[in-house]
Order: C-alpha cells, then structure tokens, then sequence
C-alpha cells in the first residue's frame, strides 16, 4: 500500500486534487469525496481510505471543484460542477485499477455522487454514500429524493441513529423510491459525522461491511 499527493494539473489531469491511495495488487478503486463543510482530509475519510485500501481496494480521497475553488464555506450553486469534477475524476480512477469503480461521499459529496449516477449511469458501479442528507436538519418537507426513482445503480447508505438529516423511517421511505439494490447500514450512537472521537473504528466497520456489499 502506497499513498500519493496529487495536486491539480500534476496527475496530468487538472482538476484533480487529493491523495491516492494505492493497494497491494488492488483491481478495484473507489472515488471518496467530502462534506459541504468539510475536505478530503476529514478525519473519516481518511481513516475510512486507509481501511479499505488494507481491504485491497486503491482508493482516490479527492476535494470536489467547489473547495478547489475556495478553502472554506459551503457550495454556492456549483452542483452541475461537482458532479462533473466527480466524473472526471473516476476517469483519472480508471488509469490506476483495472476492475470495477466505485463512487463514495460524506454528505454533500454522497449527494453529489448519487445525482451523477442517475443521470449517468456508466459513471460507476456501485455508491457508497455516507450520511446522506435526505433533507436539512428539522426541515423533513425539504426532501433531496427527486433524483433517486432515476437511480440504476445500486447503493450502499450508512447513517448515524443520530443524525438530523435523516431519520431510520425517512430513509428507509426514501430508498423505497430507488428501482436497484439498495442496504442501509446503521452505527449506533452516531451522529452525521459518523466517526466521532474513534473514527478507525467508524472506518473499519463501513469498509468491512462495504467489502461485503460489493462481493
């Protein structure tokens, strides 16, 4: 396992920027991509590409165009933007794993990657979305499902039992609208950042139970 920095324009591609994280004879790869709020240097995204690349999956933990831009603050109206960033960059993916990729995000970055795939199905073959957020906190009417009976790409969901963008009934009636195979997973006592204070042990077990879904 290896670990490389990639900053825009050096992988010869511009527009990627990140680390790769190269497993040991891995054919897989998977893309994973941060929070509104956050970077690709979040601590359970780091520790969460440092567990399945041990599991022998080469990993891409990239910052979406929208932090590219700026440092700091949320996306203001770059969704189109993200989502073709996030194409590209399973592009750049390709050039590094020979079997099957995979489209991973933490929040905004999940949302991102699941309204790439419905509008483009080829884009991956398979999503691991973490804390999707179904709707903003104590604004359940506000639901970000219009997108999801377009779905044909099958999705692994991981949530906390205490997150306030989603419920275990709003999102277990959200994934009824999804024509593919979906599996929600749930960790106990979580919140929407999911690792809290032990995220390895957060990482460990979504890549655990990620290496089984994929098969």
């Amino acid at each position: 396992m290896s670990v490389q920095q990639i900053a825009d324009g050096e992988a010869g591609v511009a527009g990627v920027r990140g680390y790769l994280h190269r497993a040991d004879d891995g054919r897989d790869g998977i893309v994973l991509t941060h929070g509104a709020g956050s970077n690709c240097n979040s601590p359970l995204l780091a520790a969460l590409a440092d567990a399945l690349c041990t599991a022998g999956i080469t990993v891409l933990r990239c910052d979406l165009p929208f932090r590219q831009l700026r440092p700091k603050g949320p996306p203001l109206g770059t969704a189109k933007q993200d989502q073709a960033g996030l194409l590209l960059v399973t592009d750049f993916l390709r050039q590094h794993v020979s079997g099957r990729i995979f489209l991973g995000g933490h929040s905004y970055g999940g949302r991102m990657a699941s309204m790439l795939a419905a509008e483009n199905p080829s884009a991956a073959d398979g999503l691991l979305l973490l804390s999707y957020p179904l709707h903003p906190p104590r604004k359940p009417e506000q639901l970000r499902t219009a997108h999801f009976p377009e779905l044909r790409t099958r999705a692994l969901f991981v949530r906390g039992t205490h997150d306030p963008f989603a419920s275990e009934a709003e999102l277990a009636s959200a994934l009824t609208l999804i024509p593919v195979e979906t599996k929600c997973v749930v960790l106990e006592g979580a919140g929407h950042e999911l690792a809290g204070k032990t995220p390895k042990m957060a990482a460990e077990k979504i890549a655990q139970e990620f290496q089984s879904w994929m098969g």
